[in-house]
């Protein structure tokens, strides 16, 4: 029993385990989701903050000091611009600012060094000046005009044009440390990852025990089925087996007889030969009634149709003509008793009767049958050598037909109670609630 009981729990632990799991791989999915998408909410956020300060810086802070001096990079413009971008514009995260003349000429820089050298623009250069556009992009610390800014590692660059008091169009030109975009994405993600994967982690944690609840149902359920179908395949090979032996005790015999004295009459004259046929003729109809009865057993009435009271006097019919003296009471049907419950009383009856004439050496029998507050009851009363109920069905001198019938009530919601000792006779009694489960 134990080791079922594991079987069991492996069983219903299985589909468990691998929902869990499953829920396990959804979780990391969505969460990896959710970080790279938080991320790059978080970059793009961040990107969007350095074109806004740089547009700011650019057109409010340095556009005002730009003077047509700029242009030739004469010492005082270079100086006042110098000036304000170190005091106003650089900061922690702006590390630094370069001024081009559209032909690729560094007018300024805070790189001193730089200021005087041409380097090729790139075509997002050109189209910013010409479309008066925000741009933004990692900066390309391979190039050349970046070589100073190598040591500050990984940078965000952002241009946009402004002009001098003359009109002429210059890049201005910023480069923002590329770990503050980093740092904003990875803060988004704090932010969103406790709220959505706790939520997630919740959820996990409420569906395992409704999953390990609903497999142990349905490991129950698959339990009773399988049990139910051994219990049928049980009862049809015992009624098969039962079948075989009447036959072969009683109808086969008794052919068998009829076709010996039928064979030895043929081979005399007389009135003996009379008396002989009318004897097997006999024997021929008795047969007949027994070939009948088993008919009858195999495919019992249709209760629905006939009603629990005549097919019960129909098994009385049957039991008497064997000798037994049988009394039936179905006065107390008062209700229309369903088909479900009517269908366990006959074969209550039916397996009852059996057992007397097979077993009781009984001289009479009472079978009473009532059904009144929503119950039906059926009561089997014999005179009989009777037995030890307490027997084990299967063990020498158990009924496997009694146990039988009991699982049945069982499953039906109804009660089986067999009352016996040695010497004492039999009663059987089946309740069923009228409505009862099939």
């Amino acid at each position: 029993m134990a080791r079922g009981r594991r079987d069991g729990w492996g069983i219903v632990a299985r589909p468990v385990l691998q929902f869990a799991l499953a829920g396990l791989t959804a979780l990391l999915i969505v969460g990896l989701a959710v970080s790279i998408a938080s991320r790059r909410v978080g970059q793009r956020e961040a990107t969007l903050d350095a074109r806004s300060e740089s547009l700011v810086k650019g057109q409010a802070l340095v556009e005002p000091v730009l003077t047509d001096g700029i242009l030739a990079r004469r010492s005082s413009a270079v100086a006042a611009l110098d000036d304000v971008v170190r005091e106003q514009v650089l900061d922690d995260t702006l590390v630094r600012v370069k001024v081009w003349r559209a032909d690729g000429t560094i007018l300024y820089s805070d790189e001193s060094r730089l200021i005087g050298s041409r380097y090729d623009l790139g075509d997002e250069e050109r189209e910013a000046m010409r479309d008066a556009k925000v741009e933004a992009e990692v900066s390309d610390l391979q190039r050349p005009e970046n070589r100073f800014e190598r040591a500050q590692g990984k940078l965000l660059e952002v241009y946009l044009p402004l002009r001098t008091p003359d009109g002429t169009v210059v890049l201005f030109e910023a480069y923002f440390r590329y770990e503050t975009v980093s740092a904003s994405g990875s803060r988004i993600w704090r932010s969103f990852a406790p709220v959505t994967l706790g939520s997630l982690i919740v959820l996990e944690l409420v569906q395992i025990p409704l999953a390990w609840s609903l497999a142990r149902r349905l490991r129950q359920r698959q339990l009773e089925r399988e049990d139910l179908l051994n219990r049928a395949l049980t009862s049809s090979e015992r009624e098969r087996r039962r079948i075989a032996q009447d036959l072969h005790d009683g109808v086969v015999q008794d052919l068998a007889g009829v076709s010996y004295a039928l064979a030895a009459a043929s081979r005399r004259d007389g009135a003996a030969t009379a008396a002989e046929l009318e004897s097997a003729g006999e024997t021929v109809r008795s047969s007949i009634e027994a070939l009948r009865t088993l008919l009858v057993e195999i495919y019992p009435p249709d209760l629905a149709q006939e009603g629990l009271g005549p097919a019960l006097a129909d098994l009385v019919g049957r039991s008497r003509a064997t000798g037994l003296a049988v009394e039936l009471d179905t006065s107390g049907l008062v209700d229309q008793v369903p088909e479900a419950p009517a269908g366990l009383a006959y074969r209550t009856v039916q397996e009852a009767l059996r057992n007397v004439v097979s077993h009781a050496a009984a001289s009479s029998v009472l079978v009473r049958a009532t059904s009144a507050s929503g119950s039906l009851e059926v009561v089997v009363t014999d005179d009989g050598r009777g037995f030890d109920a307490t027997v084990a069905p299967g063990t020498e001198g158990g009924h496997l037909g009694l146990a039988g019938l009991a699982g049945l009530a069982l499953d039906a919601g109804a009660e089986l109670t067999v009352t016996s000792e040695p010497g004492t006779g039999t009663t059987i009694r089946l309740t069923a609630p009228i409505g009862a489960r099939s």
